[in-house]
C-alpha cells in the first residue's frame, strides 16, 4: 500500500498543471528579481555611467527619484519593492561633493528601512579620499565618511583606485578596490603612436611605485621628478616654535631639545633621460593641475617632444581645463569614474576611457558570490 500511494503521488505531479522551471527562466528571474541597480544621482549628466553599467548587465535601472527640495534638503523616493533583494547603488561624484554624499546616505537608509537584503555602494571615486591622514588639529574625514555609510545601511562597497589602499581599513564591511590601470595601459598601446619610444614619469617620489608598475608592464623606462616649482613657507604655528622652558621656571630644569631643521624641497629636477621621448605622467587623481603644468614645462625643457597625463579620476576643478589648454600638455586621459563632460567642452585635450565594463562585471560577481580575483589578475598593490 505505501508503494501504491507513492506511485499515485508521482502520477498527480506528472499530470498537474504546475509549470516546470527551466534554467533559462530561473536565470532571467534571478537577474530581474534578486537584485536591482539604482542611481543615487539627482542630475542626468551623472547617471550616464549608471546607464552604461545596466546596459552591460542587461537589466533596467531601478525606479527612483532623487531631488533637492526648495530648502535644499535631499529627498529620495524609491518607486518599486526592494524587499529581500541585493541592491546596488551607483553614485558618481560631481562637483557638488557634499550633495552627492547626502544623496547616497539618504538612498541607502531608505533602502535599509524598505527591508533590502544587502545594500552595495558602487562608488567609482570615493570622495574625501585625500583626507585620510591625520593633520595638526585636524581629523581623518575619510574615516568619518566610512562610519556614516555604515550607519546608513551599506553592507559592501565597490570602488576604484583608492588614493591610499589603507582606506579599506576604515570600513567595518568588505571593500573591493578595482583598478583602472589595464584600461589606461590599453589606451597607451592603442592610441599613442610610437609608444615604444615613451618613458613613464612619476610626478613626485610618492608616485614612483605606481609609475614603476606601469613601466614594467609596458616594458618602458622610468623617470622620477623631485622638488617643487614654488617655494612656500610652511605653517609652523602649532606650538613647536614656542619659547623653550626656562631652567628656573616653576622649579623645572628644562629640556635641551635638538634643533629641528625645517624641510626644504629643491627646484624640480628629473631623474632619468626624457630627451627625444614621449613622456607619460601617471597618477590616480588629477584635480588642481598647477603641478602637472609645471612638470610638463620641465619635461619640455629636458627634451620630451610629447607629454601625456594618465589618471583614473579626472576631477579637473576650477580653472583646470583652461590651464591644460594653455600648457605644454598634449593630452589628458582620464576614466569616466567622475563626470567631466563640461570640462571636455572647454578643453579638447581631455580624453575619456570607459570603465563601465569592469564595474558591471564586479556587480555581477558580487551578486553571484564569485571571486574578484579575475578582475585583479596581474595587478600589484603598487597600482
Amino acid at each position: 500500500m505505501p508503494t501504491r500511494r507513492f506511485g499515485c503521488h508521482r502520477s498527480l505531479i506528472a499530470h498537474s498543471k504546475i509549470p516546470k522551471l527551466s534554467y533559462g527562466y530561473t536565470k532571467m528571474n534571478t537577474s530581474r528579481s534578486d537584485y536591482r541597480v539604482f542611481s543615487a544621482n539627482s542630475t542626468t549628466a551623472c547617471t550616464e555611467l549608471a546607464k552604461k553599467i545596466t546596459e552591460r548587465l542587461g537589466v533596467e535601472l531601478g525606479k527612483s527619484v532623487v531631488y533637492q527640495e526648495s530648502n535644499t534638503e535631499t529627498r529620495v523616493d524609491v518607486r518599486e519593492s526592494v524587499r529581500g533583494q541585493d541592491i546596488f547603488i551607483i553614485q558618481t561624484i560631481p562637483r557638488d561633493v557634499n550633495t552627492a554624499i547626502m544623496e547616497l546616505l539618504v538612498m541607502a537608509y531608505a533602502l535599509k528601512t524598505s527591508c533590502a537584503k544587502n545594500i552595495i555602494g558602487v562608488i567609482p571615486y570615493f570622495p574625501y579620499s585625500k583626507q585620510c591622514k591625520m593633520r595638526k588639529r585636524g581629523s581623518i574625514v575619510c574615516k568619518l565618511l566610512a562610519s556614516m555609510l555604515d550607519k546608513a545601511g551599506l553592507t559592501h562597497i565597490i570602488t576604484m583606485d583608492l588614493h591610499q589602499k589603507e582606506i579599506q581599513g576604515f570600513f567595518g564591511f568588505p571593500v573591493d578596490n578595482l583598478r583602472a590601470s589595464p584600461f589606461l595601459i590599453q589606451y597607451i598601446q592603442e592610441e599613442i603612436p610610437d609608444y615604444r619610444n615613451a618613458i613613464i614619469v612619476a610626478k613626485s617620489p610618492s608616485a614612483a611605485r605606481r609609475a614603476q608598475s606601469y613601466a614594467e608592464r609596458l616594458r618602458l623606462g622610468l623617470a622620477v621628478m623631485h622638488g617643487e616649482a614654488n617655494h612656500s613657507e610652511s605653517d609652523m604655528a602649532d606650538g613647536r616654535q614656542s619659547p623653550p622652558l626656562s631652567r628656573t621656571t616653576m622649579g623645572h630644569t628644562g629640556l635641551e631639545l635638538p634643533l629641528m631643521m625645517a624641510k626644504e624641497k629643491p627646484p624640480i629636477t628629473v631623474v632619468g633621460d626624457v630627451g627625444g621621448r614621449i613622456a607619460i605622467i601617471v597618477d590616480d587623481i588629477i584635480d588642481d593641475v598647477e603641478d602637472f603644468v609645471a612638470a610638463a614645462e620641465i619635461l619640455k625643457e629636458r627634451g620630451a617632444y610629447k607629454i601625456y597625463i594618465m589618471a583614473t579620476h579626472g576631477l579637473l576643478s576650477a580653472e583646470a581645463p583652461r590651464l591644460i589648454e594653455e600648457s605644454a600638455i598634449d593630452e589628458v586621459v582620464v576614466t569616466n569614474t567622475v563626470p567631466h563632460e563640461v570640462q571636455k567642452l572647454q578643453c579638447p585635450k581631455i580624453k575619456t576611457v570607459d570603465v563601465s565594463l569592469i564595474l558591471a562585471e564586479a556587480i555581477r560577481r558580487t551578486h553571484n558570490g564569485e571571486s574578484m580575483a579575475y578582475l585583479l589578475r596581474n595587478i600589484t598593490m603598487d597600482d
